[in-house]
């Protein structure tokens, strides 16, 4: 009985040992198992190891590409940034100048103001462009003659005789009806006018618009459409004898054989010469012209020029003028009322040039003396030996009475100075006076402005650019006409270049000058 026990109890003990022997086994084969599985995830199959690199190349071949085409886009878009403006041309420079800077007659004679003869010419715009279209001279320029001519008025007449310049495009009579081919009954005209205002003077104004109406049909000076096409046969006309559309627009006041008559004395050739071959050959613009005719160049030419009235010569530059007030007026209207304003400060663009809001004035005399320490003033010449231009002794002579001496108050902002000192010697070149201009203002301050005004009635009530350094006042007595002469054409040369505005007063000349004026004559002299 104890036998089969024992037997029983040793294969009990057998099968507990395989069991656990067997445990051990599956267990290592689940580490391996799971080693085996690590080791597969971390590292691919031979096939796809070998695939790997083509594909990465590729990959990074059209990153690296992508990367130079954006940073060539970018090169390229700094370049263009960095790329400076590109700088009008001297002719493109020389008109710009001039419009600004004989721009003021526009705004105080304009009718009713700036804006609201702006509002009258913009009535007649699809009229202009219609006439314009097809003629190659641009609509602005129709339309600048218009401004400057009638003002927008297309019964406007030079005087109380429509024989004279008449029509929105103010077109003498003799040179509707004899050069452009209009119709131009001058009786009827004159008597139509006659009783037209009349009629206006007693306010019958409905019987004066029909009479006004029958006078457009026998006068078609006064119909706005016959008078815009009449003028742009003018200047077609007068760009095939003079060669360039600005000369044509020139002409319109000046006169086609007068301009001839210009160019060939700038030119040096007989007055029968071909002004279009000569116009060709020199390469003139009116700009080219204008700017190269004084009177110790081409002296002939200038000459001519000087003989005209100075709405003759400038009138290309009053039109270019208006063209850039009818931009204003559709484009930056706010801009032209506020030129507008400065405009009509004085009787000059001066201010302008230093707008009050924008421009530092001297307030006591200290600021005066620490702006000379720091060189913002320099003192006039004390010599005229060289500069031929002396200090006036009575400069200064309220100084005084605010303790300080004389001398304090006979200093310019340096480009100021360089103007000044441009002028004497221009004037002695011309005029060959040994006798100096004489300067009788020059900078001040706050405090000595209010002394002045009481006892001088032509010292600035307001604002006075005296104040601001950038002005002087040159006295009206010269040693002969030549010199004053010489004095007269420097300042309108000036003037035209947007350097300074000068106003006349009974004894003295005020003269303002840009802020950019010593920069600017410096490249001029460079030029020349």
């Amino acid at each position: 009985m104890n036998r089969p026990s024992e037997l029983a109890s040793a294969l009990l003990a057998r099968w507990q040992e395989d069991l656990r022997a067997l445990g051990y086994w599956a267990a290592a084969a689940a580490v391996a198992l799971s080693a085996a599985s690590a080791y597969a995830l971390v590292r691919p199959p031979s096939g796809a190891r070998a695939a790997a690199p083509a594909h990465h190349h590729k990959t990074v071949k059209r990153h690296r590409q992508h990367v130079r085409r954006v940073h060539r886009k970018k090169r390229i878009r700094v370049r263009r940034a960095r790329r400076p403006a590109v700088r009008p041309s001297a002719t493109v420079q020389l008109q710009r100048d001039a419009a600004t800077g004989l721009a003021h007659v526009l705004f105080s004679r304009s009718p009713g103001g700036i804006t609201a003869t702006a509002e009258r010419v913009t009535r007649y715009r699809r009229l202009i462009d219609a006439q314009a279209r097809g003629s190659d001279f641009g609509a602005n320029t129709l339309e600048g003659i218009v401004f400057l001519e009638s003002a927008g008025y297309s019964d406007a007449i030079a005087g109380s005789d429509p024989v004279a310049a008449s029509g929105l495009t103010q077109i003498v009579a003799q040179t509707g009806a004899g050069f452009l081919h209009m119709r131009v009954d001058l009786r009827r005209s004159r008597k139509l006018t006659f009783r037209i205002r009349r009629l206006e003077a007693r306010g019958k104004l409905r019987r004066a618009e029909r009479l006004a109406a029958v006078r457009r049909q026998v006068d078609q000076r006064f119909d706005p459409a016959d008078a815009l096409a009449a003028t742009v046969r003018y200047l077609t006309i007068a760009r095939g004898y003079l060669g360039r559309d600005d000369l044509a627009v020139a002409s319109y006041h000046m006169g086609i054989g007068n301009l001839q008559g210009v160019i060939a004395r700038w030119a040096g050739a007989p007055l029968d010469a071909s002004t279009t071959r000569l116009v060709r050959a020199e390469r003139i613009s009116y700009a080219k012209l204008f700017f190269t005719s004084a009177p110790d160049r081409h002296a002939r030419a200038w000459a001519r020029l000087n003989a005209l009235a100075d709405d003759t010569r400038n009138y290309y530059w009053k039109v270019l003028a208006a063209e850039r007030i009818m931009w204003l007026y559709r484009h930056d209207p706010s801009a032209l009322e506020s030129e507008a304003w400065l405009q009509d400060q004085k009787n000059s663009a001066e201010e302008v040039m230093h707008p009050r809001t924008h421009t530092l004035r001297f307030v006591r005399p200290k600021d005066i003396a620490r702006a000379e320490r720091r060189h913002t003033l320099v003192p006039l010449p004390s010599s005229s030996r060289k500069t031929y231009i002396a200090v006036s002794p009575f400069l200064g002579q309220m100084a005084h009475r605010l303790h300080h001496r004389r001398s304090l108050y006979r200093a310019l902002r340096p480009g100021t100075l360089d103007v000044l000192l441009y002028i004497g010697e221009r004037v002695h070149e011309l005029s060959s006076s040994k006798r100096p201009l004489l300067v009788t203002s020059a900078v001040r301050d706050l405090h000595y402005q209010r002394l002045l005004k009481r006892v001088n009635e032509n010292a600035a009530r307001g604002y006075s650019v005296h104040t601001t350094g950038y002005a002087f006042d040159l006295a009206r007595s010269y040693s002969s006409r030549r010199q004053a002469a010489a004095l007269q054409f420097v300042l309108d040369r000036l003037e035209a270049l947007n350097l300074i505005a000068y106003i006349k007063e009974p004894e003295a000349i005020h003269v303002a000058v840009a802020s950019h004026a010593g920069r600017r004559l410096r490249a001029l002299r460079a030029d020349a």
